[in-house]
C-alpha cells in the first residue's frame, strides 16, 4: 500500500504547526491531524486486505457489546443449533461453539493497535514524505494483524466444518485433488458439486430460494495460478482426468482437452481470473510451507482426506508438501466482522496524539486502534481442495 499526503499550503502549515516549540500550538495541530488521518487509514484497511472481500461489516457503538441475531438461521438444519467459529483474542486460535438458532449471539472483540513517532524537526521542515511513510507503517501493522485473525477463522471453519445431508452423515468440506500436486478443472467441478450437496434445504431437498450461488471465489497459491496459466498451452488430457469406467492405463491418452476458445482467453489475460464463474484469487500466503498453509495444518483434523490423491487412503495434512485451496461462497454472507464505531467521529479507526512524548524528547507521535471481532456463522460457506 502507498499513502501520500498532498503538498497543499493547508497541509504544509498543519505539519509545521505540529513541530512548533509552543506546546499549545503543537498539541492543537496534532489533534487536528489525528482527526484527519483516522478516516484515511480506515479507507486503506477496507480495500487493502484480502479478507475484506469475504467479511461483511456489522458495526456497533463503542460503548455497547457486539451481538448478532441468529434467528435469521432458524431451521437451517435439523438440530436447531448452528456451529459458530469466532476469534476471541487477537493472535489466538479461533474457537467453535454450537449455539441455538434462536439466540442473540454475543461476539467477542479485541483491539488491534499501532503507534508511530518521528522527530519534530521533520514536521518543522514539512517533510511530507517522512510523515506519509510513518502513516503507511501504522496502516500496514494493523492490516497484518487484521488479515491473520480473519484468515484464522476462515481456515478453522474449513478444517472443522461438517454438514449432515440426506444422502450422507457429517460430510466434510474438504476434497483431495484427483492428481497429486496438480490442480485440474475436474477438481473444481467436484468442489462445486460438493457445495450444492451440503447446501440442500433443511428438509433434505432442493432449496425453494436460491440463497446460495455456490462457490464464488477460490483462493490459491502462485504455484496453482501458474498451473491455471498453463491450461493455455498444456494438453489437459496429459493430467489424467477422472473419467468413469476408464482403465487407469488409458487416462493419459484419452482425456478431453480444454476448448480452444477457453485457451485463447487464458492466453490473452495472462492467466485466467475466472473458471466456471468462480473467481481465481492469488494469495502469496498460500502454498507449501507458507503462512496460511501452516495455519491450516494446525487446525486440520487427522485422516479426513487423502492428500496423495489415492482413493481409499487417509492421512494427515502435511504443510510442507500439501497445499490447501480455499473456496468461499460470498453469496451466503456467513462471515461477519463486528467492528466498533467511535461515537465522536463515526469512524472505525481511532487515531489520537500519543502523549508519552515530552518537550525534551523533541518527538511527536500518534496512536491508532480499532476494535473488531471475526465470526463464521455458517460453515457451508467454505470448502477446500487439498493438492
Amino acid at each position: 500500500m502507498k499513502l501520500q499526503l498532498k503538498n497543499t499550503p493547508e497541509q504544509v502549515e498543519l505539519i509545521k504547526a505540529m513541530g512548533s516549540r509552543n506546546q499549545t500550538v503543537s498539541r492543537e495541530a496534532q489533534e487536528a491531524f489525528a482527526a484527519f488521518i483516522g478516516p484515511v487509514i480506515q479507507k486503506v484497511l477496507q480495500v487493502a486486505g484480502t479478507a475484506s472481500s469475504i467479511y461483511s461489516d456489522a458495526p456497533f457503538n463503542q460503548d455497547d457489546s457486539a451481538s448478532y441475531p441468529l434467528d435469521l438461521y432458524y431451521n437451517e438444519n435439523n438440530t436447531g443449533y448452528i456451529s459458530v467459529w469466532s476469534q476471541h483474542v487477537a493472535g489466538g486460535l479461533p474457537t467453535s461453539t454450537d449455539v441455538s438458532a434462536i439466540e442473540e449471539m454475543k461476539i467477542a472483540t479485541y483491539r488491534l493497535d499501532s503507534a508511530l513517532s518521528y522527530f519534530k524537526r521533520y514536521a518543522r521542515q514539512a517533510r511530507l514524505d517522512i510523515v506519509s511513510k510513518a502513516l503507511e507503517r501504522m496502516a500496514q501493522e494493523v492490516l497484518i494483524k487484521q488479515e491473520r485473525n480473519a484468515w484464522a477463522v476462515i481456515l478453522r471453519a474449513l478444517a472443522e466444518a461438517k454438514t449432515s445431508t440426506s444422502t450422507a452423515v457429517a460430510t466434510g468440506h474438504i476434497i483431495p485433488a484427483h492428481s497429486e500436486d496438480n490442480f485440474m478443472l475436474h477438481d473444481l467441478n467436484k468442489l462445486m458439486t460438493l457445495n450444492r450437496r451440503i447446501n440442500e434445504a433443511w428438509a433434505g431437498g432442493t432449496p425453494e430460494a436460491a440463497y446460495s450461488n455456490g462457490i464464488t471465489d477460490l483462493y490459491v497459491s502462485p504455484e496453482i495460478k501458474e498451473q491455471v496459466r498453463s491450461f493455455a498451452y498444456n494438453p489437459l488430457n496429459s493430467a489424467g482426468p477422472n473419467i468413469p469406467n476408464l482403465a487407469a492405463s488409458n487416462l493419459q491418452a484419452d482425456g478431453i482437452a480444454l476448448p480452444d476458445g477457453m485457451r485463447a482467453d487464458i492466453y490473452r489475460s495472462a492467466g485466467m481470473q475466472e473458471i466456471y464463474g468462480v473467481n481465481i484469487v492469488e494469495l502469496l500466503e498460500l502454498g507449501s510451507g507458507k503462512k496460511y498453509n501452516k495455519l491450516f495444518d494446525e487446525f486440520s483434523p487427522l485422516g479426513n482426506f487423502a492428500p496423495d490423491g489415492v482413493a481409499g487412503t487417509a492421512a494427515a495434512f502435511a504443510e510442507g508438501d500439501d497445499e490447501i485451496l480455499v473456496g468461499v461462497d460470498n453469496s451466503r454472507g456467513a462471515f461477519i466482522r463486528a467492528v466498533s464505531v467511535v461515537s465522536e467521529t463515526g469512524a472505525t479507526f481511532d487515531a489520537v496524539p500519543d502523549d508519552q512524548f515530552v518537550q525534551r524528547s523533541e518527538k511527536i507521535g500518534f496512536y491508532g486502534s480499532l476494535e473488531e471481532g471475526r465470526v463464521c456463522l455458517d460453515g457451508r460457506a467454505v470448502q477446500g481442495i487439498v493438492v
